[in-house]
């Protein structure tokens, strides 16, 4: 006691005086004689009101476990194995629910530890006290509400008495540097509320509130449950409300009221003791929302009926827990044999008998309500009521544990000594051996403690269930043993509901869509759905898909997206596709034709050599639309590459040579009689491959630069509905390099036409300037209504199928023109009218230039006679110019021997 504060000391030693004077005057206490004595603190009134420290007995709180303490002793006193020849007696007070008035009352235990002089005490009327011999209390029972515990406690402790409660689940007081003469066979709250964040999460509630009575047991519990869920994340807390100690009904209809603002979080954990549970349900029932609330009630609730009774409909569904537990049969058969006569050491069994029957024993008694008298013979369970309270068990095993660590200490300090010996003095002592003690306890599960000198989390888990198909009452549904065990099927809901009710701030989004958690708030979020080509990552945040990838229809994931490529049998393939078949066939034939008639003079007059050039440029002017629409490889990219611009070039080379040769001829002529150089059939051909070579060198070049290969384009279809995106599989060519691969056969169609234009005045009989001519103007209109639609389409969805199906009708068109309007008349002529396919009498260069000098200067002339501003004249001797063949002679220059 070196170490006592001594200021403390005098504290407790004037709250004594003033107990001893109070004692003879009120019977607040069971005494039972014995050789050791445990003290025990049960709640055996409510709260009083009114400035009263006690209120109504509490029938199954208080005497219920009270009782319990009492038949543990009898059975402890009559084992022959535990503790021999030692008796333990007791001395019970009541809390009154009440931590001050416990305090007090728990001094009692402190009495024979206290050396005092009483001469001078004296009573508040004057009187000496009358002074009874205190017992040394060896440790205590109890107490059962938190908050008494840690008032007892934080008494107990500076007496080392050592104190083992069966219902105080406080977390603080885990705490063995503040409560280390403190044990207890309830597991603490810490564990409750890790089972009821492990419920919360098993129903998929993820909102919920918490109210609490006010005082350690509630505000600890709910503190608890918070820091778990907390840590355990995935559970927010709408609200936490609080139970005043002085509470009024408008302070639970508040309650209510809050509760209702966040009407989603529908889960409510309550952490309060009987008086304040049913005020709250009282008050759902009073603002009519019966059924709403879905109850997680603490073990102060647990199994009990008290807190529900008459409110039975308010509790449907609520779901509780208890320690685990098992009813103890032989404590059935003791507390349902007790009478009046038979249990006089309880002083409170009186007034516990005249509740439970409802009657009155003595005319003086203060139960008001009835007017039935008690005649002594009733009996508990028969004639009212009875279920055997659920910390009955606890109450039995903390004695036991008293017992078995009192028999341990004696075995070991009294080896060769019967009975107590004085060794077995010490709080300290005794406190090792409780925290050691490991035997079977009452539910048959091991009684232990830890270091905390808590025990082991293990608990039921109960349902308040109440329908047609059942008697109402508590259903055990599963269990908590450090993992929960749930039956969630076996579980009934408030309104018939068939499916777990829901206690959500936010839905969960649906598929595709993210959310976007609200400030401060993690269970709460807006759902926004993932757009364009976004496809959800996780749970709040979208992703974009790869370039060659789009999201799938429920955007969880990305997909390829669909490659498509020209096709056969595409509209946009067919009429290019089948022009190019008939342009093919008729250019075979031109050329068969040729070949057939290769020295006729039809033929020969139309410059057999570059009329072949002209006819393969015209066939390849075909052949590429086959490959422009064929299925984009390497070797299908290289042939577009090369001949893509080749057919024209060749096309328009000859023609350009033919044209440039027409021109040179007669202005030569028109200076000398000497003929041009470069205009035989040889001279010609090398012209014209010349003029081909540049366009090969440009395709080489271009080889050389951007080797060809197909690839796979994703932009030019990637609509803003990514449903309708599609990759197009084509050759790695631009619109640029289209147009500079064209450029050049364009530059040689329009030198063409320039020589055309020129030629236009030799007279029709002796070239073919004209046909030319006409073939190269509407080649130009073609090429000029070609280049607007190619670049005006450059960023419609239909780019590809547009520009390559007007790419090939131009090119179709072009050759078209060319062959119909140089070929199919001679063609016309070699074989429908092969008399005019004749050799005509040669003549010289200088005739000829002669006759085409003369023929210029009468059409000048004649030009006004003339309908169509053309004079004809006809050199050809010995023809009758009336005759049919006169007037349809064609005499080409071709014919001229030079």
């Amino acid at each position: 006691m070196a170490c006592f504060p001594w200021r403390v000391f005098w504290i407790i030693q004037a709250l004594v005086d003033v107990t001893l004077c109070q004692e003879i005057y009120a019977p607040h206490s069971i005494r039972i004689e014995g050789d050791l004595t445990l003290g025990g603190l049960f709640p055996v009134h409510a709260r009083g009101v009114s400035g009263e420290p006690c209120g109504d007995i509490k029938k199954e709180n208080g005497i219920h476990r009270l009782e319990a303490m009492l038949y543990a002793l009898d059975q402890i006193n009559s084992d022959d194995e535990l503790l021999p020849n030692i008796t333990l007696g007791a001395r019970v007070l009541d809390t009154c629910s009440r931590d001050t008035y416990a305090l007090e009352q728990s001094l009692t235990f402190v009495q024979a530890l206290i050396q005092k002089d009483t001469s001078d005490v004296r009573c508040t009327n004057g009187e000496p006290p009358v002074f009874v011999k205190p017992e040394k209390v060896v440790g205590v029972i109890g107490a059962s509400a938190s908050s008494v515990s840690i008032m007892v406690a934080n008494i107990l402790r500076l007496f080392q008495i050592p104190q083992i409660s069966y219902a105080s689940t406080a977390p603080e007081l885990s705490d063995d540097r503040r409560y280390d003469f403190f044990s207890r066979v309830v597991p603490p709250d810490s564990f409750q509320a890790q089972a009821m964040v492990d419920i919360v999460k098993a129903m998929g509630w993820n909102y919920v509130s918490t109210v609490a009575s006010e005082g350690s047991y509630g505000e600890k519990g709910v503190e608890a449950f918070m820091q778990i869920s907390r840590e355990a994340g995935g559970i927010c807390i709408a609200q936490s409300l609080k139970i005043p100690h002085d509470h009024k009904q408008a302070d639970f209809d508040k309650i209510i009221k809050q509760l209702l603002e966040t009407r989603h979080a529908r889960a409510v954990i309550i952490f309060a003791h009987d008086e304040d549970i049913r005020g709250i349900l009282n008050a759902s029932k009073r603002a009519d929302q019966v059924g709403h609330f879905l109850w997680i009630g603490s073990d102060s609730w647990g199994a009990k009926y008290s807190p529900i009774q008459g409110l039975e409909d308010a509790a449907v569904g609520a779901v509780t827990i208890l320690p685990k537990r098992a009813t103890v049969v032989g404590f059935d058969a003791y507390f349902t044999s007790r009478t009046l006569e038979n249990n006089r050491r309880n002083v409170w069994f009186a007034e516990f008998w005249e509740e439970n029957f409802n009657c009155k024993l003595m005319s003086s008694s203060k139960k008001e309500d009835t007017s039935r008298k008690c005649t002594g013979q009733e009996r508990i369970g028969t004639d009212s009521k009875y279920e055997q309270e659920g910390k009955v068990q606890f109450v039995i095993d903390a004695v036991y544990a008293m017992a078995h660590a009192l028999h341990n200490m004696q075995k070991d300090l009294c080896p060769n000594q019967s009975g107590i010996c004085p060794e077995m003095t010490g709080g300290k002592k005794l406190l090792k051996y409780i925290r050691s003690v490991s035997f079977n306890g009452s539910a048959g599960t091991s009684v232990t403690f830890n270091r905390n000198g808590d025990a082991p989390g293990r608990y039921d888990l109960f349902q308040y269930q109440m329908n047609i198909n059942s008697t109402p009452g508590y259903k055990v549904i599963g269990q908590w043993t450090e993992n929960l065990q749930l039956n969630i099927e076996d579980m009934q809901w408030p309104n018939g509901e068939m499916e777990v009710p829901s206690s959500v701030c936010s839905l969960p989004c649906k598929t595709g869509q993210r959310k976007k958690v609200v400030k401060g708030m993690p269970c709460c979020w807006h759902c926004e759905p993932c757009d364009g080509y976004q496809y959800q990552y996780d749970e709040t945040s979208c992703k974009l898909c790869t370039y060659n990838m789009r999201p799938n229809p429920n955007r969880t994931a990305c997909q390829p997206i669909p490659v498509v490529k020209l096709e056969w049998h595409s509209p946009w393939a067919v009429i290019p596709v089948f022009l190019a078949m008939l342009g093919i066939i008729a250019t075979i034939f031109v050329m068969a034709t040729f070949i057939r008639y290769n020295d006729t003079p039809i033929v020969r007059a139309s410059g057999r050599e570059l009329s072949y050039v002209l006819l393969t440029g015209i066939f390849l002017c075909y052949i590429i639309t086959f490959v422009m629409f064929a299925a984009p490889d390497g070797a299908v990219c290289s042939l577009r590459q090369i001949f893509l611009g080749l057919g024209m070039c060749i096309s328009y080379a000859a023609l350009l040579t033919k044209t440039n040769r027409i021109y040179r001829i007669f202005e030569e002529g028109k200076m000398s009689v000497t003929p041009p150089k470069l205009i035989s059939p040889t001279s010609q051909l090398a012209i014209t491959s010349s003029l081909i070579s540049v366009q090969l060198l440009g395709v080489l070049i271009w080889f050389g630069v951007d080797p060809p290969n197909a690839i796979v384009d994703y932009d030019e279809l990637k609509t803003l509905n990514p449903d309708k995106a599609q990759g197009i599989l084509k050759c790695d060519i631009s619109d640029l390099q289209i147009i500079c691969s064209l450029g050049y056969s364009i530059l040689l169609m329009v030198t063409c036409t320039v020589y055309a234009i020129k030629t236009r005045g030799v007279p029709e009989n002796f070239n073919e300037a004209k046909p030319i001519g006409f073939t190269m103007y509407t080649t130009c209109i073609v090429w000029l209504a070609f280049i607007p639609i190619f670049f005006g389409t450059a960023q419609s969805a239909d780019k590809l199928y547009v520009q390559t199906t007007t790419l090939t009708i131009s090119m179709n068109l072009s050759a078209s023109v060319a062959l119909g309007m140089l070929y199919m008349p001679k063609v016309y002529v070699i074989i429908f009218h092969p008399e005019l396919n004749v050799l005509k009498r040669k003549r010289s260069f200088k005739a000829v230039v002669t006759a085409a000098t003369m023929s210029t200067r009468l059409s000048h002339k004649a030009a006004a006679d003339r309908p169509n501003g053309e004079a004809k004249t006809e050199l050809c001797e010995n023809v009758d110019p009336n005759s049919p063949a006169a007037k349809k002679k064609y005499v080409s220059y071709n014919d001229l021997v030079i």
